[in-house]
């Protein structure tokens, strides 16, 4: 409804919702003004602003969305009052055929028997709408809108829907409010790590290859691979067993597991082979069950720590795709701990330690706990056991309370076989999202009738501790480029130091030096091409070299090299062995700089 004693005050979020509610409705009045051949589809408010689905025969472009955003800035200045009415389904459905707008008219009819089906009426427009809206386009300001992008998308969500524009829009109540938000836009862009991989030539896509297919380039494969290394070798330290398993596995296994009932639609398609069907697979879990049970186990044996840097595939939406922070192809630095009851405590106290331990080494501390729990009333989400789900979720929040972790709880976020802790991480572009997780499961034991010798001789189930400290090595490596500008410490990036000649006669020193450094396990480039040293220390900057060692007729003379520190500029002449000295320092702090 077009409200009475609304509170018209930005900081209330129902306001703010309300507010981009209506500039939809605009947004939407402002197509159909221009080009009334659109058809409408939805347009809900978001977290960020606003969006409308529409079905249009010409793509929107930049110079038509301009047109557009004139139109609404017009809609604004004309204060059409909001007017709410209602209308039985049959009259709705004709009303709705009359303007030739069908994707309402399937929104009708898909409504309850007993629905209340309403309208808001502005000026000559008129959309399908629940509610609520502010009671005037004139509270919207005209000059403190803008429409931001314009997406594919499906109808209804369904890849199998027809296909349509999503326009997405923010406004505010202040042009200054705008002006901050579209340079903080300005500032993601930058920082964006799709298009400092491209850049700095980390990584690639495809379409050949397919969507959700990120490819790593040699820069980008030797930072994933000393993260793998820094976390396999952590692992070690703390007794894990690490493995290799099979990227693929049959239907069966995942059906003994759950996950084909529970997790089927985000699952690429079954594939026959000889009469068998197998499925790439999602997750890990069934793989290192069915290693546990490969031999008999006494308590004495336990906890079983079984590591794997593991390639897994999930069918993503393409709308939902994001360079390496969410593909279809992944590696999880994943790891199941087989433990007894006993041991839940001190083994979750673990994986804390490391997560934490983890984040300190990477500088990270803008994070938040989350025990994440099931929804008791979905049916189809979650394994259908009270007894188990209570006993877990008791025992994973005793646990945390026992460690003195501060967490919030959410319900209907947990696994389906059981509840977990999310670390949710807040990153320098967009929301925040979950890097680490650690999750209590009694369910996937008992479906794949895991067990051990307890002391009085009985057969037990075990439980198993699901978790991921890096989450997967690609998310994690987005998040560390998008931090850093791809600016990674010294330790992380794929060139150290780079040798910059000023003339062709020091390119043998150069090389020589370089040769050095790369014997003591160092990464360096020499650059010998035919160019200014200028313009060499300028493309240097650009790919985020830590080291620039300038290096001319002075220096060889001298035996010295002259290094540029890319945030603290020109260090001075000095020995080899003194920038080596530096350079190990600097490598063996982790130092983010």
């Amino acid at each position: 409804m077009a409200e009475e004693n609304f509170e018209f005050s930005w900081e209330n979020p129902e306001y703010r919702k309300t507010y981009w509610h209506t500039c939809s409705h605009v947004l939407a009045q402002a197509v159909k003004r221009l080009y009334p051949e659109v058809k409408l589809a939805i347009g809900p408010s978001i977290d960020t602003g606003f969006y409308y689905d529409m079905d249009s025969p010409f793509a929107f472009t930049p110079e038509i969305m301009d047109k557009i955003e004139d139109e609404m800035r017009k809609i604004c200045k004309e204060k059409l009052k909001l007017e709410r009415f209602e209308l039985p389904r049959a009259e709705a459905v004709k009303f709705m055929e009359e303007k030739e707008e069908p994707f309402k008219v399937e929104l009708i009819n898909d409504l309850p028997e007993d629905a209340v089906i309403s309208f808001y009426k502005q000026g000559e427009f008129t959309d399908l709408c629940a509610g609520p809206h502010i009671d005037s386009t004139g509270r919207i300001k005209g000059n403190a809108l803008k429409l931001t992008a314009c997406n594919a998308s499906y109808w209804r969500g369904d890849a199998k829907n027809k296909s349509l524009q999503r326009i997405y829009g923010v406004a505010f109540p202040k042009k200054e409010q705008l002006d901050e938000y579209l340079q903080k836009l300005e500032e993601a862009k930058a920082r964006d790590h799709r298009k400092l991989g491209r850049e700095l030539g980390l990584f690639m896509t495809d379409e050949l290859v397919g969507r959700g297919m990120p490819m790593f380039l040699p820069k980008g494969y030797t930072v994933w691979r000393l993260l793998e290394n820094y976390i396999r070798d952590k692992e070690l330290k703390l007794g894990y067993q690490h493995v290799l398993t099979p990227c693929v596995g049959t239907v069966d296994l995942y059906k003994t597991s759950g996950h084909w009932d529970h997790y089927k639609q985000n699952m690429f398609p079954a594939m026959e082979v000889e009469d068998e069907m197998y499925v790439l697979r999602p997750m890990n879990c069934p793989h290192h069950m069915r290693i546990y049970a490969n031999r008999p186990h006494s308590y004495r044996d336990l906890p079983i720590r079984i590591g794997e840097i593991a390639h897994d595939f999930r069918y993503e939406a393409s709308g939902t795709l994001k360079g390496i922070e969410r593909g279809r192809h992944f590696c999880q630095n994943d790891a199941h701990l087989f433990c007894t009851p006993e041991q839940i405590k001190d083994e979750v106290s673990k994986v804390c330690d490391l997560i934490f331990e983890t984040y300190k080494d990477f500088g990270i501390t803008d994070y938040r706990c989350v025990l994440s729990l099931r929804d008791p009333a979905d049916k189809e989400k979650y394994h259908q056991d009270d007894e188990m789900w209570n006993t877990a979720e008791t025992a994973l929040r005793e646990v945390l309370v026992a460690l003195g972790l501060k967490f919030t709880e959410e319900i209907g976020e947990a696994a389906f076989y059981g509840p977990k802790l999310d670390v949710n991480v807040v990153p320098a572009v967009g929301a925040e999202y979950t890097l680490s997780t650690c999750q209590l499961d009694f369910c996937l034991p008992m479906k794949f009738d895991l067990k051990y010798i307890d002391t009085d001789g009985a057969e037990k189930t075990p439980v198993v501790i699901h978790r991921a400290i890096l989450g997967s090595l690609d998310r994690f490596m987005a998040y560390l480029i998008e931090e850093t500008m791809g600016a990674f410490p010294t330790w992380l990036a794929p060139v150290q130091a780079k040798f910059l000649p000023v003339t062709d006669r020091a390119n043998d020193y150069c090389a020589k030096l370089a040769d050095e450094l790369n014997e003591l396990g160092f990464r360096t480039e020499v650059d010998d091409r035919n160019e200014k040293i200028g313009k060499k220390i300028r493309e240097a900057q650009l790919e985020k070299v830590p080291y620039m060692l300038v290096v001319g007729d002075r220096d060889m003379e001298n035996a010295t090299v002259s290094p540029r520190h890319r945030a603290d500029g020109d260090l001075g002449a000095m020995s080899m062995e003194a920038f080596t000295k530096l350079l190990r320092e600097d490598v063996d702090s982790k130092t983010r700089k």
